[in-house]
């Protein structure tokens, strides 16, 4: 199989509403099995310890998933819409209408004979493509504007950005990472709270790691990536570079990425940590250096995966998307449970 056709395959409307329909129960039942084999952990340890763990984990991981979920899919009372997500999809039985009325436009137009053609045509109206049933209509169909129109509908090409609407994605995208880390810091204080443990350190650091998990892993890793397709775009313009392909833009992107956010990220959460954090909270730098706060460690070099997805919606590889808030998750629990390394 091309990998152009995998791409086509992956990035059809149908699988990709099929994949954001299925993103809350994985994201709810990976956050369960996580949450139980962590609280069976402590219980070996100490039974009290455990039972205490369990409960703060349940309050962390629910309100982590349940920000990440209304932030995403937003929020609906009685069939009336109170507000919406950042990552809406249409029903799908209204991709089905739409790929259906393409479909039989089409068919109208070109007067289409072909047995496998048209066989590939009516499975569009209901259902996915298989990766075979791309090909034969990419190979088969003769280049013509109906062509183009429906293609537009059933495979749509991966969108350009311009400058203005790169800035705007990363608006959002950013606003994605913002939620589930700010829902795990309200649940991680409440469960305290709950629990009896409350105290002024425990608040700031999950306050911190909130902090550091939102500027080092996602924010700033985002301002780099439009950053980076910004200066682009001008190079363009300016001929002094030729268009990007999608993968070209992809390598830019997570340059702007590394530049950004995983080389100055840290350095910056840190540096608010010490100088606005622990004044605001009436705690003491525990030393002169900047990592004394907290150091960076192999985890959060792989939660900059969100940043690799990220990178890929930028780039225009849709189907990346319905997996962000599983990528956010891990920041938001951690956050939650104040994590601190030092």
């Amino acid at each position: 199989m091309k990998i152009s056709t995998f791409c086509k395959y992956i990035d059809q409307p149908m699988i990709l509403n099929k994949l954001d329909k299925r993103m809350p129960a994985v994201l709810i039942g990976a956050g369960a099995g996580y949450g139980i084999a962590d609280s069976f952990r402590h219980a070996k340890k100490d039974k009290k310890h455990g039972r205490q763990k369990f409960i703060k984990n349940v309050i962390v991981i629910s309100s982590t998933i349940a920000a990440s979920l209304l932030g995403t899919r937003g929020l609906k009372i009685g069939g009336k819409k109170i507000f919406n997500g950042l990552m809406e999809r249409v029903h799908f039985m209204e991709l089905q209408n739409a790929q259906a009325n393409a479909v039989e436009k089409f068919v109208k137009a070109a007067k289409i004979t072909a047995p496998d053609v048209l066989q590939a045509l009516e499975t569009s109206k209901l259902k996915e493509l298989s990766p075979k049933q791309i090909d034969i209509l990419q190979n088969k169909l003769p280049s013509s504007p109906a062509k183009n129109e429906l293609f537009s509908v059933i495979l749509p090409e991966k969108k350009n950005l311009n400058s203005k609407e790169i800035f705007s994605e990363i608006k959002r995208l950013s606003l994605l990472g913002l939620i589930p880390v700010a829902g795990g810091v309200a649940g991680g204080i409440a469960a305290d709270k709950i629990t009896h443990t409350n105290n002024r350190k425990g608040t700031a650091d999950k306050v911190k790691e909130g902090v550091y998990q939102y500027l080092a892993n996602i924010f700033l890793c985002n301002v780099g990536a439009g950053a980076a397709l910004f200066l682009s775009e001008k190079l363009e313009k300016a001929k002094k570079i030729k268009p990007l392909t999608p993968m070209k833009k992809l390598f830019v992107i997570l340059s702007g990425i590394t530049a950004t956010g995983i080389i100055g990220g840290s350095f910056i959460a840190n540096y608010i940590s010490k100088k606005c954090i622990n004044p605001l909270f009436g705690e003491h730098s525990k030393g002169n250096k900047i990592y004394d706060e907290r150091r960076p460690e192999a985890l959060d070099i792989a939660l900059h995966a969100d940043d690799i997805a990220t990178a890929g919606i930028l780039s225009g590889f849709k189907w990346i998307e319905p997996a962000l808030p599983l990528m956010y998750f891990i920041s938001g629990y951690r956050a939650g449970i104040g994590y601190r390394n030092t």
